[in-house]
């Protein structure tokens, strides 16, 4: 009896090891297209994976939203391990890492999980920061992150592809204090940012929006933006992109009263997760440049993003915008689609992919 289980459980795993490792197999990384020297591999299977951050031990926290888990994934000798963390959350989309605690949002909640990294076996049950942010759920999924001023910046889309929704509540990025008090707004008119990052030398923000849909295959084009103080507006949902006014909105304001944008970006691509690209490990021209995963459209008749975009800046200015990373898109079908880059301390770039499920690690070589 006792072999017999032994024989039942060795299949078990081996059968569970050969399916992973098939189904590792079935990525075709070959077909991601990089510059020259830049190669790309499997780094981690993570279901569902959106924003990725970076705790002070190595350990990579990921947030999902249909799965509502949250994710630690940690490397010893190269060998990964993904850790559920926390389950059953709503939408619990950011993460980031402040002090030695993990912050999650989970549509109007902030949860703090504090001193995480030593508690990844039995992680504490979170504290609420904040839970007054808005309950929907359209555009629910947050994008959080700390700045320079040691504050919580958290984006709450509109809740809806375009309407007039209170902008005191809605289309901004907010900050907080790390304990949720002192809510106030950084941005509005901004229709659903998932993605920012701060300068590593002038420490502005700069951040993705996504344009609105229905309009056309070929507009709005979604922004690439930058907001060096708080109280600008970026147009929504009056004015999108630099100068296209709303069918519906636009005669009631205009678009002389909004900031435009440093740089349009391919209408539905859905520009999510940026980075500003700080190792070394990457030719110098790639220093202090911002990296952008483009989700891809849904509802196009010609498909743009799933790809990774290059845009390069030159004294606070944009000069141009190249594709990095593409091939997740092929013949009109996408088998996966980026979603965050996360800089990793020995200079590699991480890429989340919540269609394929899979955290990917892009390095620099001299060819």
């Amino acid at each position: 009896m006792k072999l017999l289980l032994f024989f039942t459980l060795f299949l078990l795993v081996f059968c569970n090891g050969t399916q992973a490792a098939a189904q590792d197999e079935n990525l075709p990384l070959e077909k991601i297209k990089l510059p020259p020297g830049f190669s790309i591999s499997l780094w981690a299977r993570v279901p569902d994976v959106r924003t990725l951050t970076l705790g002070d031990k190595g350990t990579v926290f990921a947030g999902s939203n249909s799965a509502g888990n949250v994710y630690a994934i940690t490397d010893h000798n190269g060998k990964r391990r993904v850790r559920v963390i926390a389950s059953k959350l709503k939408l619990p989309s950011g993460v980031a890492f402040h002090h030695g605690s993990l912050y999650v949002s989970a549509v109007n909640r902030i949860l703090h999980y504090g001193h995480i990294e030593e508690n990844l076996d039995q992680p504490p049950q979170p504290q609420v920061v904040i839970d007054s942010y808005p309950r929907e759920t359209f555009h629910g999924w947050r994008f959080i992150a700390f700045g320079p001023d040691d504050l919580l910046y958290v984006s709450v889309g509109a809740p809806c592809d375009a309407c007039e929704a209170d902008q005191s509540h809605y289309a901004l990025i907010s900050r907080i204090k790390p304990d949720g008090t002192n809510y106030e707004i950084y941005a509005q008119g901004v229709r659903n940012s998932v993605g920012f990052d701060w300068h590593p030398e002038t420490k502005e923000l700069w951040f993705t929006d996504i344009g609105r849909d229905w309009m056309s295959d070929n507009m709005p084009p979604d922004e690439l933006n930058h907001a060096p103080h708080k109280g600008m507006h970026f147009g929504f949902p009056y004015c999108h992109a630099s100068s296209i006014l709303d069918p519906k909105f636009g005669a009631k304001r205009g678009c002389d009263r909004s900031v435009p944008p440093v740089i349009e970006l391919d209408a539905h691509a859905t520009p999510l997760g940026m980075r500003f690209y700080t190792g070394n490990m990457f030719p110098l021209e790639y220093k202090n440049q911002i990296i952008i995963a483009e989700h891809g459209s849904s509802n196009q008749r010609t498909h743009s993003g799933y790809q990774l975009k290059r845009v390069h800046i030159e004294n606070n200015k944009v000069i141009k915008k190249e594709v990095f990373a593409d091939g997740w898109l092929e013949n009109g079908n996408a088998w996966g689609r980026p979603v965050d880059v996360l800089v990793m301390p020995d200079g590699a770039l991480l890429v989340s992919d919540d269609q394929a499920g899979a955290i990917y690690r892009i390095s620099y070589s001299i060819p």
